[in-house]
C-alpha cells in the first residue's frame, strides 16, 4: 500500500511492537483471537461500525401522478380523473380545469405499477401526466 498511514508508536509499546512484528501471520492471527478472547472485544468492530453507519439508500415506493396538460380530449381526461379518483362530475371537471393552467395532482401514495396505469390511461385520453 502507497496511502500506508505512519502510525507514531509510543516509546512504552516499541519493543511489543518490534515483537508482534516478527510473527508469521498464522501467529499474529491466533494472538488477535486470543486477546479477542481474554477482553472481550473483537478486532472487526471497528469495520463493522462503520459498515453500519452507512445506511442503505431507500428506495423510493410511493409515488404521485400529477395532470400536467389536458389535450384536446376534455371528456376523455374527466372520464379517466373520475375513474382514477372516485371523484364526483363536478370535482373532476372543476380538476381538469384547473390542471388547464397549472398541474394538478391527481393520486398520491401508489405504487409505482399504478402510477404507470394512471400515466397510460390519460396518455390515451390525449392528455400529458407525470409521476413524481
Amino acid at each position: 500500500m502507497t496511502d500506508e498511514v505512519k502510525v507514531e508508536v509510543p516509546a512504552k509499546f516499541k519493543n511489543l511492537v518490534e515483537e508482534i512484528k516478527k510473527l508469521p501471520i498464522v501467529e499474529l492471527a491466533e494472538l488477535v483471537k486470543v486477546l479477542e478472547a481474554e477482553f472481550g472485544v473483537s478486532a472487526a468492530a471497528p469495520a463493522a461500525a462503520a459498515t453500519a453507519a452507512a445506511a442503505p439508500v431507500e428506495e423510493k415506493t410511493s409515488f404521485n401522478v400529477e395532470l400536467k396538460e389536458v389535450g384536446a380530449q376534455k371528456i376523455e381526461v374527466i372520464k379517466v380523473v373520475r375513474d382514477i379518483t372516485a371523484k364526483g362530475l363536478k370535482e373532476s371537471k372543476d380538476l381538469v380545469d384547473a390542471a388547464a393552467t397549472a398541474p394538478q395532482l391527481v393520486k398520491e401514495g401508489v405504487k409505482k405499477e399504478e402510477a404507470d396505469e394512471i400515466v397510460k390511461k390519460f396518455t390515451a385520453a390525449g392528455a400529458k401526466a407525470e409521476i413524481k
